[in-house]
């Protein structure tokens, strides 16, 4: 057996952590374990305003993942190379961009005197510092100067990968479920919680034969899901007149359920990830970010909703100069609400799908909505038909499914091995 390889991973939220990183850690595993080859996995976290802060704690139970760096101790490892834990380096070694500021890599690999791999979704950012450049799409290769290009590689969507989870087509024709993804942070969650169960309840007073399930985030529990449901705790729920829930089989051995105030019974799934579970959803209600990636890698159809009911909360949660301006005293919170509605009005396409298509596959939907709205567009989607259009543009814009392998190879070739 040939030296440690080090591969260091920089990447920075929730949605990062779950669609780029898992599947590519997986990929990188499998990779250089056929050649022979010993390698060692570090993720270092980069500080991020819309992390939930319990992406350390999901990457620690990955197996395929040696050791991890919280936020916290990234700034000293980004400046002087110091880890909190002091961890020694290979001489030979790869630090790959995944989610983040693109610029913290080639910092990072400065200090170690490692490889660099970027990986672009949208953006090219450096091309002529970095070692190798995977990108996301063809069109992505405009964005590299002539003198970079041979450096760069296609190799697709890391989220098309989360596809393979897709079930065979008679384990969709159950009683119809509904994925309800209210998100996981608390901002998303105090609105998306009672906001989702409110259009449960008028999704089951039409059709009585859907069933509903909420894939729980990592970052939560039942009982804290169950919180935003209460008004007690949660005093939006009176203020627009949603509905309440409680938790029913909280003990750990129990399927646990939100039951809602009219008696409809919303499954909470705790096993993480949740990809057979979505891929044997007909229909998921979803906010904005990562979740509609693995919905749409997936191949699952969805409805895409931002609610503006609490701009001021939301504006804050943003980070950068927007989040400083929502919290100045007295103009913060005009300040929030008018830059979010105006932003979210010249957002263009939010969902990632249609981000990647250019064009809206999957519907979305802004502003103060009502559940009798939502639960109206939902009750049109669920036409067979739609479904299945919907489904097939999905899985044609995902792309092939073998990015994770093609940038284990990159990386490979790049520490001198393939």
């Amino acid at each position: 057996m040939t030296n440690t390889v080090d591969v260091v991973i920089l990447t920075n939220g929730p949605g990062e952590v779950a669609t780029w990183v898992r599947p590519a850690v997986a990929a990188l595993r499998v990779h250089f374990a056929a050649l022979g080859q010993s390698l060692r996995i570090s993720v270092v976290l980069t500080p991020c305003p819309h992390a939930s802060g319990q992406e350390a704690a999901v990457l620690a139970q990955d197996p395929g993942i040696d050791r991890v760096q919280s936020p916290e101790g990234f700034f000293p490892f980004l400046l002087w190379g110091q880890t909190q834990q002091s961890w020694d380096w290979q001489p030979q070694g790869l630090v790959i961009f995944l989610g983040g500021d693109a610029f913290y890599p080639l910092l990072v690999a400065r200090h170690l005197g490692y490889a660099t791999l970027l990986y672009a979704e949208e953006q090219v950012r450096w091309p002529h510092w970095y070692t190798g450049l995977a990108l996301r799409h063809e069109n992505l290769m405009a964005q590299v100067p002539r003198r970079a290009r041979a450096k760069a590689q296609v190799i697709g969507n890391l989220v098309a990968a989360q596809g393979t989870s897709r079930p065979a087509e008679h384990e969709t024709t159950c009683r119809p479920l509904i994925g309800l993804l209210p998100g996981s942070k608390p901002v998303k969650l105090t609105q998306g919680v009672p906001f989702a169960l409110s259009v449960a309840e008028v999704l089951h007073a039409a059709r009585p034969d859907l069933d509903f399930v909420i894939p729980l985030a990592p970052t939560l529990s039942p009982a804290t899901l169950a919180t935003y449901a209460l008004a007690e705790h949660n005093p939006l729920i009176k203020t627009l007149g949603w509905t309440e829930a409680h938790l029913e089989n909280p003990q750990a051995e129990l399927t646990p359920y939100l039951v809602t105030t009219q008696g409809v019974r919303v499954q909470v799934w705790q096993t993480f990830p949740a990809h057979g579970l979505l891929a044997r959803c007909h229909l998921c209600l979803t906010t904005v970010g990562a979740n509609t990636a693995e919905l749409g890698a997936l191949g699952v159809p969805m409805l895409v909703v931002v609610p503006t009911h609490l701009p001021f909360k939301q504006m804050r949660a943003w980070g950068g100069l927007p989040g400083i301006l929502a919290g100045l005293p007295g103009i913060g919170g005009w300040v929030a609400d008018w830059t979010t509605r105006w932003t979210l009005s010249r957002a263009g396409l939010l969902a990632w799908p249609n981000i990647w298509a250019g064009r809206p596959i999957v519907p979305e939907q802004v502003g103060a909505l009502t559940p009798a709205q939502v639960a109206a567009t939902m009750l049109e989607l669920l036409e067979p038909e739609r479904l299945a259009r919907m489904r097939q543009e999905l899985l044609q814009v995902r792309g092939s499914d073998d990015a994770p392998q093609a940038l284990a190879a990159m990386a490979a070739k790049l520490v001198g091995y393939g």
